[in-house]
């Protein structure tokens, strides 16, 4: 059974096609990323496994709509299978950034006392570098690859989702809802995570949201300076870097997966503002009203 949240979020996504176009952008990503190695019609060009001299820099055409590579790989197989690596970025970043933050975010502030200053003056220490510094730092660290660019830009994001939970735990544990589950005798664990994490989760919601087009722009910077993705693995990032140097004679090679990451990007945008929206209650309450849904 759906829940009526998601229900009213749905109906205010559907009566804006703005956000609506955010929706579409960001379902037709994930179902390409899924399903992008079944789809590809050029397989062994889209995981960079042979190459094809005497068809490099072909521009676009019926048989490659974007065109071929210095290889001779066809861009729009790479493309597309580039979707999947994307996808894995985002889950992979946001994901691992929420399950660090969110329990150190929501420790420090219901606790609070010595060990929630400890907790937050580390989060603080964190903050302290311009996450994508800092994130490159430790991808040239750790060094090249997958894995390594998702472990460097998830330590580099954690601490504003703690800090994020930090502030909304604050406002909520003192609020009279908390304070009766206390005097009933509750354990502080259910009263944390029953009571106090579910109220705080809208705008660590929507941040989410954001973060995961921003984990895909990000990556792609890591690739395009050489400290990100290795090659022949088709980021949209690195295709970008791959294209970069052959910019004047074959535009193409940059520009599909440039453009992949503009849209997708773009779309996750839309989406989380529209999340924001369907979760200020009284922003709600006035765009259910005026747009009569």
């Amino acid at each position: 059974m759906i829940p009526e949240d998601v229900k009213i979020i749905f109906r205010l996504i559907k009566s804006n096609p703005v956000s609506l176009a955010g929706l579409i952008i960001v379902a037709g990503f994930i179902i390409v990323g899924i399903i992008a190695p079944f789809i590809v019609p050029y397989p062994e060009d889209a995981w960079g496994e042979v190459y094809h001299m005497e068809r490099r820099f072909q521009p676009p055409s019926w048989e490659h709509p974007f065109g071929t590579d210095a290889m001779g790989r066809d861009v729009f197989s790479r493309v597309i299978l580039g979707a999947r690596f994307s996808l894995i970025i985002a889950v992979g970043v946001v994901g691992l950034a929420l399950i660090i933050g969110i329990p150190v975010g929501l420790v420090a502030g219901y606790v609070g006392g010595k060990l929630g200053t400890a907790l937050m003056r580390i989060t603080d220490m964190f903050l302290a570098f311009p996450p994508l510094l800092l994130a490159i730092a430790l991808a040239a660290t750790l060094g090249r690859g997958l894995v390594n660019t998702i472990i460097a830009l998830a330590i580099s994001w954690w601490p504003w989702y703690a800090r994020l939970v930090y502030v909304q735990v604050n406002s909520i544990k003192s609020l009279p809802y908390v304070d009766a589950a206390r005097i009933i005798g509750l354990h502080p664990l259910a009263i944390m995570f029953k009571h106090v994490l579910p109220n705080a989760l809208t705008p660590v919601t929507v941040q989410a949201a954001l973060d995961m087009g921003s984990a895909i722009l990000e990556a792609a910077g890591l690739s395009f300076l050489g400290v990100g993705v290795k090659p022949p693995t088709p980021e949209w990032g690195l295709l970008v870097t791959e294209g970069w140097t052959s910019i004047n004679i074959a535009w193409w090679i940059s520009l599909f997966p440039g453009l992949a990451i503009l849209i997708t990007v773009l779309g996750f945008n839309l989406l989380a503002d529209a999340v924001r929206e369907a979760g200020d209650p009284r922003l709600r309450r006035i765009l259910l009203v005026g747009r009569k849904i």
